[in-house]
């Protein structure tokens, strides 16, 4: 059974396409900076474990569902994988070179101290590499995220744990700013109807199964309407941005 809901896009489902080549364009910035021993906390299914192992000596992938963790350990044999829920991350202090973490921090109740056991297990010199979506960019509230940051918001957080923060941003090209566009007209058009505004109300436990029906079925009818923008979109069509409120996702690396 496949993990995938809206919030973990495919790279086997066409309409998740300009998200899956959002979430992959992290991993092929993020690789030339890849060195020594690495460690990703959040792997995931593996999304961009193929760009990031040939500049790590070695590579260790932290994930909860273990099911996932199974499959990965049989696919990459020269890989680690190991399941488990953080923070706390239990691994001894200055392990790592390279700490990389996509899209998760959002998804962490205390973000502080996610940040501040990056910072120990890395080793003196080395830095890490995180990403997360831009809240001025986001379309609605997401049920599975315990928070999202602006850039000040995150560099500030940052700045407390790490000798120096250099923050930037993954942006779109003119296809990915029109798909973003349509996906904001049809995404308000979905919202008119909360008139009480239940979307920040609600818990959130009550929302995902919702969330997900209609961000599916809202992805599935932008591609009916413009497939060829849908499928047209491409790593390319994505690039590093110096900090802006425009970027789709922050693009963070914490030097310690």
């Amino acid at each position: 059974m496949s993990v995938y809901t809206t919030e973990i896009a495919s790279d086997q489902i066409p309409s998740d396409n300009p998200i899956h080549q959002r979430l992959l364009k992290a991993y092929t910035v993020a690789a030339p900076m890849v060195s020594g021993d690495l460690l990703e906390l959040g792997c995931g299914e593996g999304r961009g474990v193929e760009q990031l192992l040939p500049n790590a000596d070695s590579y260790l992938g932290l994930d909860k569902i273990e099911s996932v963790i199974t499959k990965l350990r049989e696919k990459y044999p020269n890989a680690q994988f190991e399941s488990g829920v953080f923070p706390p991350i239990k691994i001894p202090d200055n392990s790592f070179d390279t700490v990389v973490s996509f899209q998760v921090i959002e998804h962490i109740k205390n973000d502080a101290l996610f940040l501040s056991e990056i910072q120990r297990i890395l080793k003196p010199g080395g830095k890490a590499i995180i990403s997360t979506p831009n809240i001025k960019m986001t379309l609605s509230r997401n049920p599975w995220h315990e928070r999202e940051y602006t850039a000040d918001e995150l560099e500030k957080l940052a700045s407390k744990y790490f000798s120096k923060v250099e923050m930037k941003g993954i942006a779109g090209s003119e296809r990915v700013m029109e798909y973003h566009d349509r996906n904001r007209e049809s995404v308000q058009k979905i919202m008119k109807y909360d008139v009480l505004n239940l979307q920040y109300r609600l818990p959130a436990a009550l929302l995902r199964k919702p969330y997900d029906l209609l961000n599916r079925r809202n992805r599935n009818k932008l591609q009916d309407q413009v497939d060829e923008l849908v499928m047209s979109i491409s790593q390319a069509d994505y690039f590093v941005n110096e900090k802006s409120e425009q970027n789709l996702d922050l693009f963070c690396i914490l030097y310690k």
